[in-house]
């Protein structure tokens, strides 16, 4: 059985959890677990009363269409997971939250190894941020019910449900990049031994 306590200060990383992904017409036509958001609130719940480490990320888009660019009302966190004081923001324009921000300096300052990720969309930015974060050599843990995507249309014109395009992006980096955990299962084992 996995063990994990709040003595190894792992940080949690929130990625994306912004308003403009309410506009689902701009990302597909439909999406998955309604439940990620509340589940990713009940993450950061769980951190704060552990006083463990958080990152808020927020995607800010080079796009000025985007409803994540930053003059955009889109581009807010949404409420229920929004920054308290002294809580790290790091911004970010590419899928990785690693690339061309602070982050991995901010975690190696702290002394951090160990990071769960949550967030928006299971399979870009959740999915690039928990690859580079393998391969950067954190203990990774992805929170499969606290993530959410959009339908894809392949190249052939196929539509794939949100719900598959989810589930594919998961089993790609179960036990090769990260752990795929669920937001139960990840608040029990937090727990101070």
């Amino acid at each position: 059985m996995m063990k994990l306590s709040v003595e190894e200060t792992p940080a949690l990383i929130l990625i994306d959890i912004q308003k403009g992904f309410d506009y689902v017409p701009y990302w597909g036509r439909e999406r998955n677990n309604p439940d990620a958001e509340p589940n990713a609130a009940a993450l950061l719940t769980h951190w704060r009363a552990c006083n463990m480490p958080v990152f808020h990320v927020q995607h800010c888009s080079v796009n000025p269409e985007s409803p994540l660019h930053e003059s955009n009302a889109g581009n807010k966190f949404k409420d229920m997971v929004l920054p308290c004081e002294g809580e790290v923001v790091v911004k970010k324009s590419v899928n990785s939250a690693f690339i061309q921000t602070p982050l991995s300096n901010l975690l190696d300052q702290a002394g951090i190894r160990k990071v769960v990720i949550a967030g928006l969309t299971t399979d870009h930015c959740v999915s690039t941020t928990t690859r580079m974060a393998g391969n950067f050599g954190y203990q990774t843990y992805v929170v499969s019910d606290a993530t959410a995507t959009f339908n894809k249309t392949g190249a052939n014109g196929q539509n794939y449900p949100a719900a598959v395009i989810h589930e594919t992006a998961l089993a790609s980096l179960n036990n090769e990049f990260a752990t795929v955990i669920t937001t139960a299962l990840m608040i029990n084992l937090l727990k101070p031994y």
